[in-house]
């Protein structure tokens, strides 16, 4: 019996339907792209310009040690709930006090407030607090008890300064007594976080133990 002419035509239509013209189809309304941050204010207080912000391109949390916590974020279990972490940032005598800044920016940028960041150098003073201290001290450290920017200060002058959520230390030069009166100070000063931006193996052997 010859085949039914119809049967090739109906199984060409049963996928007719399927097709569904491009032009009938509603293109997706694009997502609009973020552009980049616009530079970050300068910080009362401190000369020169204002610095841009921190790149998009930042080295992962992870392999920076521990990630640095934002205002709200939850405490990480350890042993203690009183140590506060402490983050390494490998970084050269010349090179620590630019590493510092960096990290000042980055916990700024992630939510920490300014009157909660104390930075240390123990080399060369930071050119903000060379030029606060050229009005005096007391309106330098009148500065540093209104607890409403990020203070700078030297690390002979640390057993003055209170204590704040995060301390950051720049081992920018100085003699190994310094640094290693400084950095467990520092700790103590630390709230959540220590950031101690210098060479690996001097702040191992400087904290007596591994970071």
């Amino acid at each position: 019996m010859p085949l039914i002419p119809e049967e090739p035509q109906i199984h060409e239509s049963a996928q007719g339907p399927r097709a569904t013209p491009a032009s009938s189809r509603t293109a997706p309304t694009p997502r609009p792209v973020p552009g980049p941050r616009p530079a970050a204010p300068s910080r009362p207080g401190r000369p020169g310009p204002a610095r841009p912000a921190p790149p998009a391109q930042r080295t992962p949390r992870e392999s920076a040690g521990s990630p640095t916590p934002g205002p709200n974020a939850p405490a990480t279990p350890s042993t203690s709930a009183a140590q506060p972490q402490i983050q390494l940032i490998p970084a050269s005598v010349e090179g620590a006090l630019d590493a510092a800044e960096e990290a000042v920016d980055l916990l700024l940028d992630t939510g920490r407030a300014p009157g909660e960041v104390l930075v240390i150098t123990t080399g060369d003073p930071h050119p903000w607090a060379a030029h606060e201290l050229s009005f005096g001290e007391a309106a330098y450290w009148a500065q540093h008890d209104a607890g409403d920017d990020v203070f700078y200060a030297d690390a002979a002058a640390l057993d003055r300064a209170a204590a704040r959520p995060v301390v950051v230390v720049a081992l920018n030069g100085g003699v190994d007594e310094t640094a290693a009166t400084a950095l467990p100070i520092a700790l103590g000063r630390a709230g959540a976080l220590l950031v101690v931006c210098g060479d690996p193996q001097r702040i191992n052997s400087l904290l007596g133990a591994g970071v």
